[in-house]
Parts: structure tokens; sequence; C-alpha cells
């Protein structure tokens, strides 16, 4: 008997071991070490142990409520614990637990929860939940959340919790607008647990950050007859977005997480649960709080839908940071309703925990509802090998160990998979433009071997059965991306150059050496350092950069295999007298005048200016129509004593008839 117990404590201690760190890094850090279902797997076995043996270590992450905030923002007290809620995956549960009390079901939202307290109806506190003991203040964020009430018709003291959230709509909006892929958000979690702790509040305000309230702490003088769905509805009458919910009891329960559940892969909403609460306020409290849980409230994690399946083989995925992902590929599944086949696992730790090996029976679900994952190792042969060469250029790979995460790297500097950003900004909008080649969908191309230079990009047509099968493309999706290669091919000089990726030459400049030399890329590419510095907006280092560039013969190669596959369309020189040479300007707000900020940029080069898009001490004038705002650019104009001018006063300095009658418009 003693020997089992001694079993059971030393299991309990290797699970507090790897429960500890990883909860630390998810609370703490905003990054994940393993999945969700393994985590609560472990928990669950410990807790049962505890159970069992009666003992609880120090320590135990059972015992945790939260973890030691690492910022700088302030830290405020709670004046009550804002504990975590017990949990359960089946719904007889549930209703054993609401027992015959009625009680609301809403989404178990998966962001930072927040308290707000008003007085005298304005908004005068934000506080995160923190190690639910002390939280970090603020505030000056919450002022710019999406959707939070800065003034309320109550004017008494209100205090209420809620769940700060970035829907999935507005996170993938964001990281689309992040060309590197390795530098893109995991998930919404992450990415909203940044930005309502930034220091900077103008970044918060630019992530569109929501507030779902989901509990009513103190209004005082206000009668809600007992009721937690009258709190709900007070609150919305006060201006907040309350959670989703919806009225239950014992018999109701079930078809309502049913209906919750069809819900969850269409919500806009990140949730990774449900809540069942009770709508009896005083019976609740009654029910008191365990150490750790509160007893008027429960939490509902849905049970995964589990597949079991072959692993077929371990494909190595490598990306621009030289980093080479495990992918498993696996025999297709049903899962939540669509076919899977395949699912990440993220690093060779991980991989080495599954002890995975081709053709080991292993078991899938999908994390959320949402993202496929293996659950378990059935057979655990372990007999996947690490590659020791890059599966992208061959050279050699090492494993390197951050933190507690091993993973795989290739150690060559002229991978092409290192390369990709290059690629993705040579198909920019603002190079060739070429619509349906993410970073992603190039990483894949590269890694798969399609592109190993700038003209492969024009022959992917050889490669079509192969990507038609690729997971998120089909017949059509590779149609259209021909079709956008086909009008890609017709494009302009600047263009090119600008998508040549030449340290330093923007957009910008690329016209200013086009126009300069006539367009003649001849010319252009054998160009003396003096002839370049002549140039308006071309200093010495830029110049360096474009010789270094074409005394490289590769280089001139690969430029050369490119300019076979375009037709340079040819662009008649500006006529306009160069009334900006060496002038720079930049563009702010909105325009009046012109159709777009690209309209009056065209204006500005045609007369041999300059556009960029940061105010600096070389800047000549910023235009911005609300020349008295406050904005980050205004303010910063004005320290460097640089003229702020309105699209009026640049149609003035354009002169003529026809500028003078559209400037009075």
């Amino acid at each position: 008997m003693v020997e089992v117990r001694d079993d059971r404590m030393r299991r309990m201690k290797e699970l507090t071991a790897v429960l500890l760190p990883a909860a630390r890094a998810y609370y703490q850090e905003s990054r994940e070490i393993m999945s969700n279902l393994e985590y609560d797997r472990l928990y669950d076995e410990l807790l049962k142990l505890e159970s069992e043996t009666g003992v609880i270590l120090a320590g135990s992450p059972t015992q945790q409520v939260g973890y030691e905030i690492l910022s700088e923002l302030p830290k405020e007290a709670h004046e009550s614990p804002m504990l975590s809620l017990d949990k359960t995956k089946e719904v007889s549960d549930l209703q054993e637990w609401l027992g015959e009390q009625p009680g609301l079901l809403s989404w178990k939202l998966d962001g930072l929860t927040i308290v707000l307290t008003y007085e005298g109806g304005e908004l005068v506190k934000a506080v995160t939940r923190g190690n639910g003991e002390i939280g970090e203040v603020i505030t000056n964020n919450a002022r710019v959340f999406a959707n939070v009430p800065l003034r309320i018709a109550y004017q008494g003291q209100l205090i209420l919790r809620g769940e700060a959230v970035i829907k999935y709509s507005d996170f993938e909006k964001i990281n689309e607008e992040i060309e590197d892929v390795d530098a893109r958000y995991k998930n919404p979690r992450n990415l909203c647990s940044g930005s309502v702790r930034q220091l900077n509040n103008e970044i918060t305000a630019k992530r569109n950050v929501n507030f779902e309230a989901f509990m009513l702490v103190r209004a005082e003088g206000v009668d809600f007859g007992n009721s937690r769905k009258a709190q709900f509805e007070w609150l919305q009458k006060q201006g907040f977005d309350v959670v989703e919910y919806r009225e239950v009891n014992r018999e109701t329960l079930p078809a309502a997480v049913e209906a919750f559940s069809e819900e969850v892969t269409s919500c806009d909403m990140p949730s990774d649960g449900l809540v069942l609460l009770m709508d009896d306020i005083a019976y609740g409290e009654s029910l008191g709080r365990t150490a750790k849980f509160p007893r008027n409230s429960i939490a509902f994690k849905w049970a995964d839908e589990i597949r079991e399946t072959r692993l077929v083989k371990i494909e190595w995925s490598a990306s621009r940071t030289g980093l080479i992902n495990p992918v498993a590929i696996f025999e297709p599944v049903e899962l939540e309703g669509t076919t899977v086949s395949r699912a990440s696992v993220h690093n060779i730790s991980i991989m080495e925990s599954l002890e995975l090996g081709e053709g080991d029976r292993i078991t899938v679900y999908k994390a959320n509802m949402i993202i496929p994952q293996i659950a378990e190792n059935l057979t655990r042969s372990r007999t996947v090998k690490i590659p020791g060469n890059c599966p992208v250029c061959g050279g050699r790979t090492e494993i390197c160990q951050v933190n507690d995460v091993r993973s795989l790297y290739c150690t060559n500097p002229g991978c092409q998979a290192k390369k990709i950003k290059s690629f993705t900004l040579l198909v920019s909008r603002d190079a060739l433009n070429i619509d349906g080649l993410s970073e992603a969908t190039l990483e894949k191309f590269i890694a798969a071997g399609f592109i190993h230079e700038y003209a492969d990009i024009f022959h992917l047509d050889r490669y079509r059965e192969a990507i038609v099968e690729m997971e998120g493309f089909g017949q059509k999706s590779f149609d259209n991306l021909m079709a956008a290669i086909r009008t890609a091919s017709q494009t302009t000089l600047p263009r090119m150059i600008y998508g040549l990726g030449i340290t330093g030459i923007g957009l910008a400049n690329a016209k200013m050496l086009c126009r300069r030399f006539h367009s003649d890329f001849a010319a252009m590419r054998k160009a003396e350092k003096e002839e370049l510095t002549e140039i308006d907006g071309i200093g010495e280092v830029l110049a360096d950069a474009w010789i270094r560039y074409f005394a490289l013969e590769e280089n001139n190669r690969q430029v050369d295999r490119l300019l076979s596959e375009l037709t340079i369309e040819q662009e008649p020189e500006s006529q306009e007298e160069a009334i900006f040479a060496g002038k720079v300007f930049v563009i702010t707000g909105s325009v009046e005048h012109f159709a777009n900020r690209k309209e009056l940029q065209a204006e500005i080069e045609k007369r041999g200016g300059k556009a960029t898009g940061s105010v600096t001490t070389k800047t000549s004038y910023l235009i911005n129509n609300d020349t008295t705002s406050n904005s980050s650019k205004n303010k910063k104009a004005k320290e460097l004593g640089i003229p702020i001018i309105s699209e009026r006063d640049f149609l003035n300095m354009l002169g003529g008839e026809e500028y003078a009658d559209k400037s009075t418009e």
C-alpha cells in the first residue's frame, strides 16, 4: 500500500513540474508550450491524485489562481479575489450542479478579464485580473476600447467585470497587414493580452479591442429583484455590450448547450467553452466559495470530437527565419464537419513528447473546434528521424533550445526559405502586385521546391496538379492566381526596381532613378556613385547599396531572367517643372481634393518631390487638412519646426489657374 502511495506522490510531483511552466507561459507570457487538451488532461489527472491521496503539494497548479505580473503598469489590489471557475465536460454535471435553480448560460470568452469602475457616470478605473489578488491598472487603454462607454446615465458607483477580446475577423485583418509570417500573432487571446497591457494606448486603439460584460459586482441603490438576468438587462441599458446568454433550467440546459455548440465555428468572438451562472443572486452567493472557485458559477468545456487515424509521415516545413517545423500528415478523418489530414506539431519538444513514428495510431481533434491537433499517440514507436539537412536547400540543420522549447533550424544563410521576404516584397502591392501570393502561400511554394528565384513565379503552371491539391487551394484558386500573375507581367520599371528589395531603395527612390536615367535600366545599373548621388534623395549610403547589389553577377542573372518574363510599360516622362526637387512631403489624414493619397503623391513626384511615411528632420512639409490636430505626426512636425499645410495650401503652391480654381471648389 505504501508503494502505491509513493507512486502517486511521484506522479503528482511530475505533473506539477510539467504543468507549472505551461501555466506560467500561458497566463504570464501569453504563449503556449502545450495544447489546452494536454494541459486539461494532465491537470485533471493531478486533481484526481490529490483527491485520492488527500495530499496537495506546495505550489500545486490546482491551488494557483494566477501568476505574478511582469510589466511596468501600475498595480492595484482587487476588493475581493477574482477566482477561477470549476469546470466539467459533461452536460449531466451541469444539470446536477444547477438542480432546480434557474440559470444563465453564456459564452466563456477567451481574452483578458477586466474590472471597470464608474463614479458619477464617468469611467474612473480599469484593472486587469492579474493574479486574482492584484491586477494592472489599464484605465487609459480601456478608454480607447471599441465599445466601452466613457460616460453612463447611472451616477452611483458601478463596478463590473467583463472580458476584453479581439474578434476573429479583426485578428485576421491585423495579421494580414503583417507581411512577416513569423511575426504574426498566434491567436486572438495573445494579441488581446498584448494590446490591453500596452503602455501607449494609441497602439491599443488600433487593435479594436471589445469589452463584453459578464458580471455586475456593485451598483449602489439599484434593485435588481435578486436576478442576474435583470443585472444584464440593466447593463445593456447603460450602454454595455453583455456576453451572449440564454436562460436555462435543468430540463432546457442540454438543448441550450447544443445550440451554443452549433454556433462555435461561426462565432466571431473567441471562446473556449461556456459559463453557467445561477440567476438567483442571494442563493448563489450563499453557497460561498472554495479556496480557488466560486460556487455560484461553473465552466463547461466541450468534450472534443476525437478521431483515431494513422500517421503517414512527418513533413518538415521551413520558414524565413530558418525554423523548420514538423507537420503531421495522417489518413483523412472527419472532424467537426470537415475533412482534415494534417496538423502542426509546432516544435521538436512536442514531437518528442508524443514519441511519433510513421504508421503510429494517433488520435486527433480540433482545438476549440477549429485548429487540428494531435491528442495522443497510441503506439509511440518514436521512429521519426529529425532531418540533418534542410528540406529546401539541403544545408545542415541544428537543434536549438530557447527557454524550455527545442526547435530545428537550417544553418545555411543562403537557404531559399530564408529569402521568403524578398519574394514577398516582389509580389507586394507597390511592386508586381500579385494577388493571391501571400507570404504564407509563398512559403508553401518555396518549401515544395516550386520557387527558387524571381522568374519561377511566372512558371507555377508547371505545378498545377500539386498546387490544386494543397490545403487552402483548389482549381478556382489556382486559376485566379494564374490570372493575377499574367496581369502582373505587365508592369512599370519603378515597380520592378522597388520589388528587387535593394537596401533603402523604396518606390519613390525607384521613380527618381527612372526619371534621372530616362528609364534606361542598362545605364542605371552600371551607374557610378557620382551619378547616383546627384539624384535627389539618393545619398552615399543608398548609392553604395545600389552598386553592391549589381556588382554581384548572380543578382544580375536573376534580374535578367525576371525581366525576360515582364513587359515593361513605358511611362510618359513628366513635362512638369521640377518645382519640388529636393523637397520631402509626408501625407496624413483624409484627402478631399484628390481621389486618394496615391494621386496626391503622384502630383508631388512628377514635380521632382518625394513622399515618405514618417516625419523626420529631412521632411520639408507635412500635408494634413486638420492642421491644428494633436495627432502624433502633427506633434512631431511642430517639434521639428516643419510646416504643416493643407491640401489647399499645396494646390496654391502648384500655382496656375487650373489649381487656383480647384482650390476654391
